[in-house]
């Protein structure tokens, strides 16, 4: 639960002060022996916890899962395994695991998602950590546009959805291969691009690293660009931008 809406229901009478004075003296973390659940990071920076699922011990993934759902309501988690997907729903049956973004979250009902971020892939191999990025920015309560398969062999195809695009608040442009993509479009639109190259391609792409440096060489301005394959990366960000962008339309 965040500052503002312990106030708010402190203000409403939903809670005593007695009790709202407890939530602020908790520690801004919660110590589980194995891990610190960042309790805090919400008020801090606006967006909660999310939990990397690779490599997580079983008992340790399930138990941080049922905390942050019982403290929050929701819970959001990047590169989830199938098996760890079954050990999570046997404490939170109501859990949602997508298997082409590796994505473990449950989430609020009815969330508010506001201003719009257009998400590019050149392919739909790239679509994976599209998803990732997509996904990302929806959780944190932003309207999202996809926009796949519009690579610069076609560039047609681009072109075809190019209003769309411009009129995003920020474009997420997802490419493997030579990752062109994103310096197309960084030269099409006024808003900033967040490119996020994939490992995706042949030999000499070195597993996303071409890509990498393709887009950190174009020459098109107001381009970003986060590490290989980090589309929860490019979400959170490309949120935070559209946040900035809606309190400016206001």
């Amino acid at each position: 639960m965040e500052a503002r809406e312990i106030l708010e229901q402190v203000k409403a009478g939903k809670i005593s002060i007695d009790d709202a004075e407890k939530f602020f003296k908790k520690q801004p973390f919660e110590e589980l022996g194995y891990a610190k659940l960042d309790s805090h990071r919400e008020i801090r920076s606006g967006f909660p916890e999310v939990i990397f699922c690779s490599g997580k011990p079983d008992e340790y993934l399930v138990s941080i899962y049922k905390k942050m759902y019982e403290a929050n309501g929701e819970a959001f988690g990047t590169r989830a395994g199938v098996r760890q997907f079954e050990l999570v729903r046997e404490v939170i049956p109501e859990i949602f695991y997508d298997e082409v973004s590796h994505i473990l979250k449950i989430e609020k009902e009815g969330k508010e998602r506001s201003g719009k971020i257009a998400v590019c892939t050149a392919g739909t191999a790239d679509i994976p950590v599209a998803e990732e990025a997509a996904q990302t920015a929806e959780f944190f309560g932003s309207a999202v546009e996809r926009i796949y398969d519009v690579g610069v062999s076609g560039i047609h195809r681009l072109f075809s959805r190019l209003d769309t695009i411009q009129e995003a608040n920020c474009v997420v442009a997802v490419a493997g291969m030579e990752g062109a993509l994103a310096g197309v479009i960084g030269g099409l639109v006024s808003n900033p691009v967040i490119a996020v190259p994939t490992s995706i391609g042949y030999g000499a792409s070195m597993k996303g690293l071409s890509a990498l440096l393709t887009m950190v060489n174009s020459c098109a301005n107001g381009i970003a660009v986060v590490n290989i394959d980090n589309g929860y990366g490019a979400g959170y960000m490309a949120t935070q931008i559209n946040r900035l962008a809606i309190k400016g339309q206001k």
